[in-house]
């Protein structure tokens, strides 16, 4: 399946979840570390922004991948920018661009469909973040699972998570009884079951 419909699903479920949030809960705690709901709300906000600045061949500027309060309009800044990286990502011919991720390191590119999969991944986890903050359910569609896998295995578990400012903690032990889902979050820092709220055993690990 095309990398950018599974990306497409994995927006509209984080912006189904978001549209749950109230302004009293912006304060509330979240699995990233030090982040509030209003952080973390900003920086997915960000995200969209600067990959769709990327998708359009703009993601060299540094200033369209900053975060920036969004106040009680969180939740409508949140969809828009949602909106607008589908949109992007769905233009004609994106597929054969490179997309510049200075987060990644200034002046790298990435092919579209690898960029895009980065995405797919991010999305994926903030969605359960975002759940995990408000304390509701998070259940994780298997196809998205599937294809964040192989990504989620190929990011470095090494000293740059231990860096101020990492996108990823160090990767955390789970349980025997672990779901392939649990898996990703704790290979990228999160306790799975260390929140209050239970991932949905959707099939066993391989």
């Amino acid at each position: 399946m095309d990398v950018r419909e599974l990306d497409r699903r994995a927006v509209r479920a984080s912006v189904d979840m978001v549209a749950k949030v109230t302004t009293e809960d912006l304060g509330r705690p979240t699995p990233c570390a030090g982040w509030t709901l209003a952080d973390l709300l900003a920086h997915m906000t960000a995200q969209h922004r600067g990959f769709a600045a990327a998708a359009e061949g703009g993601g060299a500027d540094l200033a369209v991948w900053q975060a920036e309060p969004l106040g009680a309009g969180a939740v409508s800044a949140y969809s828009g920018a949602a909106e607008r990286v589908v949109t992007a990502f769905a233009e004609d011919g994106v597929l054969e661009r490179a997309f510049a991720l200075p987060e990644f390191g200034r002046g790298l590119t990435f092919p579209a469909a690898q960029a895009i999969g980065f995405h797919l991944i991010d999305y994926l986890v903030h969605g359960w973040d975002v759940a995990q903050s408000l304390g509701v359910e998070f259940i994780a569609e298997p196809e998205l699972v599937e294809a964040a896998w192989p990504i989620a295995q190929a990011i470095p578990d090494d000293e740059r998570r231990r860096r101020p400012g990492a996108a990823f903690q160090p990767s955390l032990a789970v349980p025997e009884d672990a779901t392939r889902f649990d898996l990703i979050l704790a290979m990228l820092g999160r306790s799975p079951r260390g929140h209050g709220v239970t991932v949905p055993q959707t099939w066993p690990p391989a």
